[in-house]
């Protein structure tokens, strides 16, 4: 059985970490078929959600996977892990992640490339690398750092601890905490395939880039997209639509 598991319903696909004996823990071949994915999303599709099959989300890296490296190939490793994750951030595509159980190491770095992320009760948040003697290597630093700011992550490294899905609610890791995270994901992602696609693509695109650049850098830079986007067709047909009372048909 393929370890990502694809399942295409109109403008929706499924994505599914499918290594449930090893808690999906993830390798390097996962990696580059999820960016794979983002890189040349099928025709029609206009949303992701990702899961994990069984009882978990991801438990991050599998270590039973990794061998000896040299300091420059310790690095490149980690650098084919920010490519990759970064198809997932930019891609185009919106995300909503849908977890379970741990979301652990790699796995919260995963799920920080999601732009929406809906956890079970039972979810587990954690990063446990400097317990093993390793360091972050797939984007925590600047990722969930920017999530729940550099010293919670700090603090989150050097103890080990891990949060339950409604403290990750407070800190940002997920915006939603539901019995049954797919079928919230599901609604979730239907409601953001109705959306323009122009709007869904700056949402992803300028919010965090933005946010990155000195201030009026990032107004004119948000100049930009609303420009853009509101001299798009379907904003005028978002706007016909409400003077008219109806749901909008963007193309």
């Amino acid at each position: 059985m393929s370890d990502l598991l694809v399942d295409i319903d109109g403008p929706v696909a499924t994505l599914t970490l499918n290594r449930p004996k090893k808690r999906n823990a993830m390798n390097d071949a996962q990696i580059k078929a999820l960016a794979g994915f983002f890189d040349a999303p099928p025709d029609g599709v206009r949303v992701a959600i990702l899961t994990g099959a069984g009882d978990h989300f991801c438990a991050g890296l599998d270590l039973s996977e990794q061998v000896e490296r040299a300091s420059v190939e310790a690095m490149a490793h980690s650098r084919m892990w920010h490519r990759g994750l970064e198809r997932l951030q930019f891609g185009g595509l919106p995300i909503v992640a849908a977890m379970r159980g741990a979301v652990i190491g790699g796995g919260l770095e995963v799920a920080a490339c999601c732009h929406v992320r809906v956890a079970a009760p039972d979810v587990r948040f954690q990063m446990p690398e400097g317990k093993r003697g390793f360091f972050v290597g797939g984007g925590a630093t600047v990722r969930v750092g920017r999530i729940i700011g550099p010293d919670r992550l700090t603090e989150m490294m050097l103890t080990g601890r891990s949060y339950g899905a409604e403290a990750g609610a407070q800190l940002g890791l997920c915006h939603y905490v539901a019995d049954d995270p797919m079928a919230k994901a599901r609604d979730l992602a239907v409601q953001i395939a109705a959306n323009a696609q122009l709007s869904n693509y700056f949402a992803i695109q300028g919010v965090t880039r933005i946010n990155a650049m000195a201030p009026e850098e990032g107004l004119f830079t948000e100049s930009l997209c609303t420009a853009l986007a509101q001299t798009s067709p379907d904003a005028e047909e978002g706007l016909r639509a409400f003077l008219e009372k109806r749901a909008p048909r963007f193309e």
